[in-house]
């Protein structure tokens, strides 16, 4: 990847207008959405950018004038990790959009970390996982790239009343997408061997497409072995490029370069989605990170 691409990828999130800016609600974090050393994993973060995303509509009326949107891209900035138990505060805005699509921000902090014992009764620290559970606190920023479509999937013009909410928080009213991952390399001899990935009947929506938190499950599994980038601020980038159906066979291409881990999840030798994972360089961490502190 060159400097430019390199830039692109890693360009700054901007943080909220104002701590009022937007949506906000929270939720539990759950055992079902950490991995066993208790980190909240990346498909229950993409799950959680889903749930806020509808509660976003029905709380400003906009289930009804502009149901139905699809995401293209999500960025994903782990700036500490959110563990379980903790309650996390979501805050949702628009960071730019354009007639028929947005880019919404979603800030994700931890509002309450309980410890050493969860107050349902499960074992400290240590007995029921390996290991104590991370620092507390926990800081994730996140921006995806959503289109409005209508209910056959064809992009749509956003509504005015949806235009006039969404612009409430942004001066980029000419939002165009430039992609940030690479195109996929041919096989190579000396470099892994693409691996097949198990599509379950649970992986698909309702559209009778592969949900975009499944495909984050790809990478969980492929961070087993890139522990190391987890170590560290780490930023996430997922573009998905076309939907994958019921009765399709996945396979996983995959290389690590450095610091820098590139996936490419394929049916039938065509990229449906592709994935870069990479620490976060000083020089473009986020306004919001640079002033986040870790609760005390």
């Amino acid at each position: 990847m060159d400097d430019l691409d390199r830039g692109a990828s890693m360009h700054a999130l901007e943080p909220p207008p104002s701590p009022e800016a937007g949506f906000s609600t929270r939720r539990r974090v759950r055992t079902g959405d950490v991995d066993p050393q208790r980190r909240l994993r990346l498909d229950s973060v993409a799950r959680y950018l889903q749930d806020i995303a509808a509660d976003n509509l029905d709380a400003t009326g906009h289930a009804r004038t502009d149901p139905f949107w699809i995401v293209r891209r999500t960025v994903i900035d782990v700036i500490e990790p959110i563990s379980w138990p903790a309650t996390v505060g979501l805050q949702r805005w628009c960071s730019g959009l354009s007639s028929r699509w947005a880019n919404m921000r979603v800030r994700l902090t931890v509002e309450d970390s309980e410890d050493p014992e969860d107050p349902d009764g499960m074992p400290a620290p240590g007995t029921a996982a390996p290991g104590p559970p991370t620092a507390r606190g926990g800081l994730v920023e996140t921006e995806a790239f959503w289109i409005n479509v209508t209910a056959a999937g064809l992009p749509a013009r956003i509504s005015d009343s949806g235009m006039a909410s969404l612009a409430g928080t942004t001066d980029i009213h000419r939002l165009r997408w430039a992609g940030l991952t690479q195109g996929c390399p041919p096989e190579r001899p000396g470099e892994p061997q693409d691996r097949p990935h198990l599509l379950r009947s649970t992986d698909f929506d309702p559209l009778q497409h592969v949900n975009n938190a499944a495909y984050l499950v790809v990478v969980e599994d492929e961070l087993q072995q890139h522990a190391d980038l987890l170590q560290r601020r780490h930023r996430v980038v997922i573009e998905y490029l076309r939907p994958v159906t019921p009765g399709a066979t996945m396979t996983v291409r995959r290389r690590r370069a450095g610091d820098r881990l590139e996936l490419w999840l394929m049916v039938d030798g065509v990229v449906a989605a592709a994935v870069l994972v990479a620490p976060i360089p000083a020089a473009s961490a986020s306004p919001a990170s640079v002033r986040y502190r870790p609760q005390e």
